[in-house]
């Protein structure tokens, strides 16, 4: 370490309170019940979202890790050795927050602090924390012994498991996966549901973004969809058997399943090859670069259902602005893909059997520029677009579950499954 890190020395972290920062506190309330539901009253919305505490730990770290960041020789690095938080106060999503670190005492490489955090209004944490200066290159030679060990054969069932989470290609059951070098193609693989997401394909997505995350030699993931659909939403009918608590829950994954794309290292690129609706023009959406086929078709069709979109307005609205959004949310009707797009949808369209074709090649050309630019260049055009897409797919959610027990979509529900248009009241 250099010199001048002294006790008494500090720095602060301010951050602005996002969806990815905050613990969403339930909806409907516990005491809200079948009876209460079927009774026709208003459900009394108590829902709330607030920073949560591993986040604001999370901030008040990195302030301490900010304060030794300019002693630091290279190929030193800062972790975390011990942390003892008290959270005092509860802060709302879209807050200003930020945290004050405080070196009090120095031993060698072990560096103690007094870290606070504060809102607008209070301080809301508090605590002590001690980070050790490490080199490198010993932390990466332990991590690559660690990862030797996974791979020896097992030579007991405790070396099985230790084998078995070793960082390797996911089995999957609705997401069939193909790679080559370093594009990796995932199939949505549920054709005879017109590759509905449910909740399985839910827990798969989970997986595999939590392997892109570790893997980064993996550049570019193309996604389509098995036989003759993209994507068509989000399983109605299973939609129709579930407890609100968990129609609600797994509205927030598959939010932040898409929204974690735009975190991750590699470049995803949307092969459209037929109708993409609901959860399916989300996921196009949620794509940095988009192909579709000439037949492609893209809707939001939950207002015929009884419901508005759970999640996905904001990111729509960001593509082809508030007109058009307004009108595929608020109609349901589906575009085709030459006014997909016009609209800024997709990037480009090629004939059916040409749109794997096309990603692939589109890929290839990627693979040839240079990684980390590209990288920073995604996290820079996702950065710009503010708090607002990020945070809204909470209030999305929240009226969405508001409308689901309602008659009209348990109408629109069974019209689905019966195959018929659906009757609502005037």
């Amino acid at each position: 370490m250099r010199p001048g890190l002294v006790v008494g020395s500090q720095a602060e972290l301010q951050w602005q309170v996002t969806a990815e920062h905050v613990i969403h506190l339930g909806y409907p309330p516990p005491s809200v019940g079948k009876d209460w539901l079927l009774s026709g009253k208003p459900i009394p919305d108590h829902s709330v979202a607030v920073f949560s505490t591993p986040n604001m730990i999370l901030m008040m770290e990195r302030a301490a890790r900010r304060a030794i960041e300019p002693f630091l020789d290279p190929g030193e690095e800062s972790v975390g050795a011990a942390v003892n938080i008290e959270h005092l106060a509860g802060t709302p999503l879209g807050s200003q927050v930020r945290a004050v670190a405080k070196v009090t005492h120095i031993d060698k490489r072990l560096i103690d602090f007094e870290i606070t955090a504060y809102d607008a209004h209070e301080m809301i944490g508090r605590g002590t924390h001690r980070r050790a200066v490490v080199l490198l290159e010993k932390v990466a030679a332990k991590m690559q012994t660690k990862q030797n060990l996974a791979q020896e054969p097992a030579k007991s069932s405790s070396a099985a498991v230790s084998a078995s989470t070793a960082m390797t290609l996911p089995s999957l059951s609705t997401l069939q996966l193909q790679q080559r070098g370093a594009v990796l193609k995932v199939i949505l693989n549920r054709p005879q549901k017109l590759n509905a997401v449910n909740q399985q394909m839910t827990a798969d997505w989970e997986v595999l973004n939590n392997y892109l995350a570790s893997t980064p030699a993996i550049r570019v993931v193309i996604v389509t969809g098995a036989g003759d659909a993209f994507c068509a939403g989000d399983d109605v009918k299973e939609v129709g058997t579930l407890d609100l608590s968990v129609a609600q829950e797994l509205s927030y994954r598959q939010a932040r399943m898409y929204l974690a794309w735009e975190q991750l290292p590699q470049i995803f690129i949307a092969a459209v090859n037929g109708l993409a609706y609901g959860a399916g023009c989300v996921l196009a959406s949620a794509c940095d670069l988009k192909v579709a086929a000439h037949s492609a078709q893209f809707g939001m069709p939950e207002i015929l259902l009884g419901w508005p979109p759970g999640y996905g307005i904001a990111q729509l609205t960001s593509l082809v602005g508030k007109t058009r959004a307004m009108e595929m949310c608020l109609t349901g009707q589906p575009i085709n893909a030459q006014k997909a797009l016009e609209y800024g949808l997709v990037h480009k369209l090629v004939p059916k059997g040409q749109v794997l074709v096309a990603a692939e090649k589109w890929g290839e050309q990627l693979l040839k520029l240079p990684a980390q630019a590209m990288r920073e260049t995604k996290k820079l055009v996702h950065a710009d677009e503010g708090l607002q897409p990020k945070s809204a797919f909470l209030a999305d959610t929240a009226a969405y579950i508001r409308c689901l027990e309602l008659p009209d979509a348990k109408e629109g529900i069974a019209a689905f499954t019966e195959k018929r248009s659906p009757k609502y009241p005037g």
